[in-house]
């Protein structure tokens, strides 16, 4: 509050403190009341001259910034104006949520379009890249960046000097490494605090235990000491009938877990034995009969699936083994054909930890004894990897291959994120007024439709027929949709008929283009007639064309922020927001689409390599054209057939 506003405060008068009329006729006086007068702002307010200061703090026509503002809005408008504002803000943002889901590609299922994911990457040079396609191809770029390898191959890691030295801490810090105390009393290794620590807490254990002790051989009078054999009734693995008084109290799963964490020592005070001798080997034991009414009615015992696990260590009726290394020189195949290719391998992993929660080949441990280990090699070129490598860095030097299916899925109650594998997220950031129009023809419209409806590919696609054609064009615009790999957004192209003079005129101004030469408030007119998208690839052409379209961008652009870190000379940083002016990616709005004048996909068949027809130069009978009764060799022709077809029904329908 400024010293204006409370002075004021202090001096107000006793009348105004109570006074809200607008036809107030009391006198002025000093102290008392002061003089009525209108707001200067002209918003039809009365009030008492004491009370201005308070009245512009609501009056609808005082100029506020933005409720934007801390967002990089700079517009100051009347307090009035600010809802109406925030229809139109730069500030006022939506970052578009829309997800869908992509699963690799499977060469061990026969209904996969294997044949279209090998050849699709050769598509002709004349005709547009799909759509399907080059979706496929971003969503996959998204995926290398965020894969890593380490999680997955750890094996494969090499170890960095900074690990070696945080794993080195860590060690000395757990107590790992020796103590020395230097002259300073600093201990090497470990804090002196740490240290101070420990120590008092040792010194207070050690006095705990010699009060109790004190008080066990001097008892106090009056009280009965009850001496409690440890021996046979503690948990340590040296005592007398440890697992007899274990194997009561405990579950098998805790017993058996027990004796996993205390199996040498329980070997070392000799409380079990090495290995079980054979005459006290368990293989039925005493189990009931159990009546075979069924084949599925009968269990086998549990003691027979224990025994099993073991009886082949006992069984003399087989042959003798010894242990032998197997080499696989004897196998014709060249030395690359042993290492695997890193992101199938990858992909293939990251799928099984998505959807079945683990890993390929992880150890899975039944109970406290019984571990089921598996391991995986992998071979790989690259190898090792750097702790922080993605598979992004490792493909970088491949040649182009697809690795994920062609078709996307909807994120809806039968395909969650939950039950599927890769899950791509949109994330363009658009105006407020914007977003509706994205959503529908983006994500409603294109994208939900390319398999099949947008976008139709041969129906031989799955023996590797590349063709596709685009059904749909919007109905108010001669354009074609188009997909921007390096933008990650649909756009409409337009067909633009060439003339023959502009070729021409072009090579006589020396390539200056004829646009250019217009007046600067010409080129303004006309930007405003261009699209978010259009005017954002028109910044990118000249400077002339960036100024022009700088011009817009207060009423057309949007405002994000932009977090920077910055360091500071003394090696501290901060990270700040800086506002960022923009156009978004959005294209014209298309309310409607019509059918593309193009020929149907049958004209493509007749003209398809895959298309193969087989041709029949022999006649082939149909199922029951021969006559067997009484080994008859007669064949009745069709016209035959279907007259005794006949006569069976009306006979039939005669008996009924």
């Amino acid at each position: 509050m400024s010293q204006r506003s409370r002075a004021s405060r202090v001096r107000q008068h006793v009348h105004c403190d109570s006074c809200y009329s607008r036809r107030c006729r009391a006198r002025v006086e000093v102290s008392v009341c002061c003089a009525l007068i209108p707001c200067r702002l002209h918003c039809g307010a009365l009030f008492h001259l004491c009370k201005e200061e308070d009245h512009l703090l609501l009056c609808p026509n005082v100029r506020v910034p933005c409720l934007n503002a801390e967002y990089g809005c700079p517009r100051h408008l009347p307090r009035s104006s600010q809802a109406a504002h925030l229809q139109v803000c730069p500030a006022s943002v939506v970052c578009c949520s829309m997800e869908w889901l992509r699963w690799p590609t499977d060469d061990t299922n026969p209904c996969s379009n294997v044949a279209l994911q090998e050849t699709v990457l050769q598509e002709m040079k004349g005709q547009g890249e799909p759509l399907d396609l080059a979706t496929a191809l971003v969503d996959q770029s998204d995926l290398y960046d965020r894969l890593k390898m380490k999680p997955l191959f750890p094996e494969l890691i090499e170890a960095d000097e900074e690990e070696i030295e945080d794993e080195k801490k860590e060690e000395t810090a757990m107590g790992g490494g020796s103590v020395n105390v230097n002259r300073v009393g600093q201990v090497s290794g470990i804090s002196k605090g740490k240290y101070d620590l420990c120590e008092m807490m040792f010194s207070m254990e050690k006095g705990g235990c010699a009060v109790a002790q004190a008080n066990q051989d001097n008892p106090k009078p009056g009280e009965e000491v009850e001496l409690v054999d440890e021996d046979k009734t503690g948990q340590a693995p040296w005592q007398e009938g440890v697992l007899e008084r274990l194997g009561q109290d405990l579950t098998p799963q805790e017993y058996n877990m027990y004796v996993v964490h205390h199996g040498s020592m329980l070997l070392t005070f000799g409380k079990i034995n090495a290995c079980t001798p054979r005459e006290d080997d368990f293989v039925y034991g005493s189990l009931e009969p159990i009546p075979v009414q069924t084949l599925h009615s009968f269990k086998i015992p549990d003691g027979y699936h224990y025994s099993s696990r073991r009886a082949h260590h006992y069984d003399t009726s087989r042959p003798p083994s010894e242990p032998r290394s197997v080499d696989t020189s004897d196998l014709v195949f060249k030395d690359e054909d042993c290492f695997s290719d890193e992101a199938a391998s990858t992909l293939l992993g990251y799928a099984e930890m998505e959807v079945r929660g683990h890993k390929i080949s992880e150890s899975n441990a039944y109970d406290g004894l019984y571990v089921d280990v598996a391991t995986q090699t992998h071979f790989f070129r690259a190898a090792p990897f750097k702790a922080k490598t993605t598979l992004a860095e490792v493909m970088v030097d491949r040649p182009l291959k697809l690795h994920l299916q062609l078709q996307s899925d909807r994120v809806n109650s039968r395909n969650t994120r939950a039950n599927c594998v890769f899950t791509f997220l949109c994330g363009h950031t658009f105006h407020r007024g914007e977003f509706p129009s994205h959503f529908r023809n983006v994500h409603s419209d294109i994208q939900t439709s390319l398999s099949g409806w947008f976008e139709q590919r041969c129906p031989l696609s799955y023996l590797g027929c590349t063709y596709s054609q685009r059904r749909f064009q919007p109905s108010t615009h001669k354009a074609t949709v188009s997909y921007d790999r390096q933008l990650r957004s649909f756009n409409l192209r337009p067909t633009l008929v060439a003339s023959v003079g502009d070729d021409s005129q072009a090579s006589r101004r020396g390539g200056e283009d004829s646009l250019s030469s217009l007046p600067y408030e010409v080129l303004c007119h006309m930007a405003r007639f261009l699209d978010s998208l259009s005017l954002s690839q028109l910044a990118l052409v000249s400077q002339l064309m960036r100024q022009v379209s700088s011009s817009l961008l207060q009423e057309r652009g949007m405002v994000t922020l932009r977090w920077e870190k910055k360091t500071y000379s003394h090696g501290g940083a901060k990270w700040r927001a800086k506002p960022v002016w923009e156009f978004s990616h959005l294209f014209s709005s298309v309310d409607s689409w019509h059918m593309a004048d193009i020929p149907p996909i049958s004209a493509h068949l007749k003209v398809c390599p895959y298309y193969e027809t087989s041709l029949h130069s022999e006649p082939v009978p149909l199922s029951g054209m021969s006559d067997t009764q009484e080994g008859s060799q007669e064949r009745l022709s069709l016209v035959d057939h279907f007259i005794l077809l006949i006569l069976n029904i009306n006979t039939a329908m005669g008996q009924s």
